[in-house]
């Protein structure tokens, strides 16, 4: 009685283990109420805010066990100009989780906002906190879940891959604009870039869209069987589009984008953490698990071109 006892606790405690390593609703929550707290502003390029979410972001992957990914920095740092603004100062954070493998997988989302809104020239109130708990505190907190996920379950997948939360996006796509003309590595070397930006505000008659679908031949085969209880999707074709994964497509690179839509906080300062849905967050990730595993399956993606 007692052998089987401990056994069971064993295996109870495996299980547990391993569910740690699932996406967690608390997890995406805790992530998302630390990056659209009041204190750090909205994360706002040249704003200490934005500079406080970056280091945030580095530290967490730090702490999942990723290496520096920009050649042992954490950061790669960039400067642009935007409209009047010349020499305006982000950074990207990059880790990395070398599998030795020869093509590698990268996963990004932006971590900035508008911030105070004063390099935006009028087009949101300055002055005014803008959080941006959906756009996009909910996709680094989905970029760190799939981190845990793929450093923590403990099996050396046959891809290396390449976690990369994005500076300077609502000003253009900067930082992904940047990764693209300076790649770590070839970007000939990548199999796919999936981007996740908005995935917090999952609206169950519409459904999480899924974008870039038709930037690979081998796609529609990978998505098939594909689904998670309670969340629906949709796919899209176009590899274009207004997040970083554009940069990637028109650099060459395969992608998929995940998005749940527009909302009326959209770039508003009500775009605050109690109104992202942290549950359907959790299966969206688990959608994007799915798809990534799939992808492992094949070679490698071979890129076509949207018409």
């Amino acid at each position: 009685m007692r052998v089987i006892l401990l056994a069971g606790l064993l295996l109870a405690g495996v299980a547990a283990s391993a569910q740690e390593y699932r996406p967690s609703p608390e997890r995406i929550t805790k992530v998302i109420g630390y990056l659209s707290a009041d204190k750090l502003k909205g994360r706002g390029t040249e704003e200490k805010g934005g500079k406080k979410a970056s280091e945030y972001v580095m530290k967490q992957f730090r702490k999942l066990g990723l290496e520096p990914g920009n050649h042992e920095n954490w950061y790669q740092d960039f400067t642009f100009t935007r409209g009047k603004h010349a020499n305006l100062r982000s950074r990207n954070v990059i880790g990395y989780l070398d599998n030795g493998a020869a093509y590698t997988i990268i996963i990004g989302a932006h971590y900035d906002h508008l911030g105070t809104a004063r390099l935006f020239d009028g087009r949101y109130p300055v002055g005014q906190v803008h959080n941006g708990a959906d756009d996009n505190a909910s996709g680094i907190a989905g970029l760190l879940e799939l981190a845990r996920y793929y450093t923590a379950n403990g099996e050396k997948e046959p891809f290396n891959f390449m976690f990369i939360a994005f500076g300077g996006e609502e000003l253009g796509l900067q930082g992904s604009k940047y990764y693209t003309k300076n790649p770590v590595d070839s970007l000939s070397n990548v199999h796919f870039m999936l981007n996740m930006d908005m995935i917090g505000r999952y609206n169950p008659e519409r459904g999480v869209g899924i974008g870039g679908y038709g930037s690979a031949e081998e796609w529609p085969e990978i998505f098939k069987g594909v689904q998670y209880e309670g969340v629906k999707f949709f796919t899209d074709a176009a590899g274009k589009g207004g997040s970083d994964h554009h940069s990637f497509y028109v650099a060459g690179v395969p992608v998929l984008f995940l998005h749940t839509g527009g909302h009326d906080d959209y770039h508003k300062p009500t775009d605050d953490a109690p109104k992202v849905k942290a549950k359907e967050e959790m299966g969206i990730l688990e959608i994007a698990i799915q798809l990534i595993n799939n992808a492992m399956k094949v070679d490698k993606l071979e890129y076509k071109e949207v018409k």
